[in-house]
C-alpha cells in the first residue's frame, strides 16, 4: 500500500482514473487533498445549513457534507483525517474510510467538545482526504458490496440502498 502525493493525485485527475469534482488547488496538499464544507446540519435542529457560517453548540453532534464530490478507481481508497485547525478549536470528527469504488459526495460526522460555541463557515476545509493504492483492485468494488451511500448527495444519514 502507498499513499498518493499531490502529483500522483494530480496525474489521477487529468486522466480519469479518479475524480475530486469542483477541484480547488488551495485544497491540495502534500499527501492528500483538503475536503471543504458544503452544508451542516446540527442534531436538534430541523434546518441543514448551506450558507453563512454555522454556530455549532456546546457539547453537541453535528454533520458535514462535503462541496467535493469524489470518485475512488477500484484499487484506490483513502483516510479521512480532521484538519488540526478544528481540532484546536475542539471539534472531534468520527470518519470512516473511503472505500475503493465509491462515488459521491461524503457525510461527516463530528462533535463539539468543548463548553464553548464553534462557529464553522460554510466553503471551509474540513478534512484531509489521504487517497493509498491497494495491493491489487478488488474483486467487488463497494458498489458491488453493501454500496448503502453509493452516488448520495448531501448530508445523508441513512443508507440509500438497503441490503
Amino acid at each position: 500500500m502507498a499513499i498518493l502525493s499531490d502529483r500522483d493525485i494530480v496525474e489521477s485527475m487529468m486522466t480519469g482514473y479518479i475524480g475530486i469534482s469542483d477541484y480547488s488547488e488551495r485544497g491540495l496538499t502534500p499527501n492528500g487533498y483538503d475536503l471543504r464544507i458544503a452544508e451542516i446540519s446540527v442534531r436538534g435542529d430541523p434546518e441543514v445549513k448551506r450558507e453563512g457560517t454555522v454556530t455549532i453548540p456546546p457539547r453537541t453532534m453535528f454533520y458535514v457534507s462535503t462541496v467535493e464530490r469524489v470518485r475512488m478507481a477500484n484499487d484506490i481508497c483513502a483516510q479521512l483525517w480532521l484538519r488540526t485547525t478544528w481540532i484546536r478549536r475542539g471539534i472531534i470528527g468520527a470518519f470512516g474510510k473511503i472505500d475503493a469504488g465509491f462515488e459521491g459526495t461524503l457525510t461527516l460526522g463530528a462533535y463539539n467538545a468543548t463548553d464553548d460555541p464553534v462557529e464553522i463557515p460554510i466553503g471551509e476545509r474540513f478534512c484531509q482526504m489521504v487517497l493509498e493504492t491497494l495491493n491489487s483492485e478488488t474483486i467487488k468494488a463497494y458498489s458491488e458490496r453493501s454500496g448503502n451511500y453509493q452516488g448520495q448527495t448531501g448530508i445523508t444519514l441513512e443508507p440509500l440502498r438497503k441490503d
